[in-house]
């Protein structure tokens, strides 16, 4: 089963019906799944978890981000007193998408500085201790991960601790940039689409648009076929294989699933109602 869906549903203006208020539930009415990253900047408070989840159809998949203190992005004062306090408080906001049969996996996207070291492989054990009851995806953003010499022993390590792994498109300018690597390792397949725009791949992140300027890409029909083949030798392969395109910030994103879509031959069942065409006019 092959889900498409995008990186969050509050940029995505193509998809909403006019003037509405009701954004995840219009995006519902187009694509099967979607990235929670709002997750990584706080845990959510419960009645965000419980408005989400209920105002989904039943077969909704969400892919959360995990909280950025699990992952070593966090910069200045936690919000909990401890590392362990802070993974309690995740769980607790992530076992209701799971109980309501929503939760496509956990994504732990670790940071550029997040080397193949002894400390870091420790770490990642670390965290499948604390996740041990959810499926969950890492992504790496450090080149050495799959350096000649360590790329069989990662893709060993991910399948013997149960991870998926997550298989990125995106720029390719240097340590902090990953190859494409079809690699499959749990029954569950996660390809995440970042763009290709090279030049604005390293700008640096305190720069005020650094996320307008890193995600601004429009795949083209040729790219998407050779990414669409990609995805379909995965889906050969694992039970469950999720899209998400992440190239939001021009707007892409979403004609950029319906395209993947529509070359894949893939419908969707179970979406919400309301349906709008991406397009031009309503169905």
């Amino acid at each position: 089963m092959i889900q498409i869906g995008l990186t969050g549903w509050g940029d995505h203006p193509d998809l909403y019906q006019s003037n509405s208020k009701q954004k995840l539930q219009d995006y519902s009415a187009h694509f099967p799944v979607v990235e929670l990253d709002a997750m990584f900047y706080a845990v959510q408070p419960k009645r965000n978890n419980d408005k989400w989840i209920t105002e989904t159809p039943s077969d909704f998949q969400f892919i959360i981000k995990t909280y950025q203190q699990l992952t070593g992005h966090l910069r200045g004062d936690s919000p909990f007193d401890s590392l362990d306090d802070a993974f309690e408080a995740y769980r607790v906001a992530v076992r209701p998408y799971k109980e309501a049969g929503k939760l496509g996996a956990v994504l732990a996207q670790y940071p550029p500085w997040f080397d193949c070291t002894k400390e870091n492989v420790d770490t990642l054990r670390q965290l499948r201790d604390q996740l041990e009851e959810f499926d969950v995806a890492i992504e790496f953003r450090h080149q050495s991960w799959y350096e000649d010499r360590y790329r069989d022993k990662t893709f060993d390590f991910l399948r013997e601790h149960h991870f998926i792994h997550s298989i990125c498109d995106e720029p390719q300018s240097g340590e902090g940039s990953i190859p494409f690597i079809n690699e499959v390792t749990a029954p569950k397949a996660l390809f995440r689409f970042h763009g290709r725009n090279v030049a604005a791949w390293q700008t640096p992140v305190n720069r005020k648009n650094w996320r307008e300027i890193r995600y601004l890409y429009d795949y083209n029909s040729q790219e998407l076929n050779e990414l669409g083949k990609a995805v379909e030798e995965a889906g050969k392969q694992a039970e469950q294989t999720f899209v998400l395109f992440n190239n939001n910030s021009g707007g892409h994103a979403a004609k950029n699933a319906k395209k993947l879509q529509q070359l894949l031959d893939v419908e969707f069942v179970g979406l919400a109602p309301k349906q709008l065409d991406l397009f031009g006019g309503n169905e």
